[in-house]
């Protein structure tokens, strides 16, 4: 990131900004991928995991919202260089932190981890295709909108050259309360989250088809901030599912599922500024406004068929099988501690689930493990 953002400062044709720009989106893959599995990995516990990625999501939309007139106003008053010199310190700054604060594991530890489901099957997951879909669908607004309101702007409503560049900035504060209400709503109600996602889209469909209606710069704020606070209900909602569902239906690494969405958000932002003009130019703006509202409202129903993720029970997979031969590391040694650790309370691992002292977990189903082994450790 921090090489590709100082390409940008200095390119003066297009096959640089080409060259540059794909290193961006290669470095942004390996960041959101990375980290957003490493949240997923960190917090267990539904309600934190939550939380967790709802801070994550609200500092990602501060980058796409903000950085819109960030980038007008450093340009227009020191030029094209300065706003990408910036960027390229901030990851520079950020990098160097991850060195600081993240700590490998030892060789040891990565032999006796788990591993993951491949992403091949993860994709065949149907709860995971309808997750993934409604985040392609729900960010289509935002990607088709931001390459064609600015034309739209000063053709009807003859908008000038800050209205254009603040347009998304109101937005980000929606966002943001939109997080903070998804999260609240998610520790008090946790069943609930396919709803969330469900209303969210709602309001991102019925905000969608408002956009054309409005005739200045006032009355567009109230959908665009619609439309954010839409997808902050969706994605608050629905990326911690994609970690349940790995959870309870396939081994818990996260880095694959967590690919899957940064391909879902990719699919929308890569086809906005290549579909959304050519919508635009054959059939108008309004008719693709109208087309990305009803996309969202008819693909609502189809999160009905998560209701019932949060009754699914975990998997038996095939690593919970070898623990039952004794642990092998320091990572097999923790996870036997820890499933120890339910005969009296919780799990330490923060899953939430209550068991007792004769082995059975909430479930009603008997542990995969012995009460009495004792570990031997290496």
């Amino acid at each position: 990131m921090f090489l590709s953002t100082s390409i940008f400062a200095f390119a003066d044709n297009y096959a640089t900004l080409f060259v540059a720009r794909s290193m961006q989106g290669l470095g942004s893959a390996f960041a959101d991928t990375s980290g957003l599995a490493m949240i997923a990995d960190k917090y267990t516990e539904e309600a934190e995991r939550t939380k967790a990625l709802g801070i994550a999501l609200a500092f990602i939309s501060f980058g796409s919202l903000v950085a819109p007139p960030f980038g007008g106003i450093l340009y227009d008053f020191v030029g094209k260089k300065v706003p990408f010199i910036v960027l390229a310190c901030i990851c520079f700054a950020d990098g160097m932190l991850c060195f600081t604060v993240l700590k490998p594991f030892s060789n040891r530890t990565r032999e006796n981890a788990p591993v993951g489901t491949p992403i091949y099957r993860l994709m065949i997951d149907p709860y995971i295709v309808v997750v993934a879909g409604a985040l392609t669908t729900c960010n289509i607004p935002l990607a088709f909108l931001e390459p064609t309101i600015a034309n739209w702007m000063q053709a009807t409503m003859n908008a000038t050259d800050w209205e254009v560049g603040l347009t998304w900035l109101p937005s980000f504060f929606p966002h943001v309360l939109g997080v903070y209400i998804t999260v609240k709503l998610a520790a008090q109600y946790p069943h609930l989250q396919w709803f969330y996602g469900a209303l969210g889209m709602v309001i991102i469909g019925a905000s969608s088809c408002t956009v054309p209606a409005c005739k200045n710069f006032e009355q567009l704020i109230a959908p665009l901030c619609g439309i954010c606070f839409g997808i902050a209900l969706v994605d608050t909602a629905l990326l911690p599912t994609l970690a349940f569902l790995v959870d309870v239906r396939h081994v818990s690494v996260y880095g694959s599922v967590y690919a899957i969405a940064d391909i879902s958000y990719c699919v929308a932002y890569a086809l906005g500024p290549i579909v959304a003009g050519q919508i635009v130019h054959n059939f108008g703006f309004v008719q693709l406004n109208l087309a990305m509202g009803l996309a969202n409202m008819l693909y609502a129903p189809a999160l009905l068929l998560l209701r019932n993720v949060c009754q699914m029970k975990p998997s038996f997979s095939e690593r919970n099988i070898l623990l039952e031969e004794g642990p092998k590391g320091l990572y097999d040694t923790i996870t036997m501690e820890e499933r120890k650790g339910r005969s009296q309370g919780y799990s330490s691992a923060g899953n939430g689930m209550p068991g007792d002292a004769s082995g059975t977990d909430a479930f009603g189903e008997v542990r995969p493990y012995s009460e009495e082994y004792e570990p031997e450790y290496d």
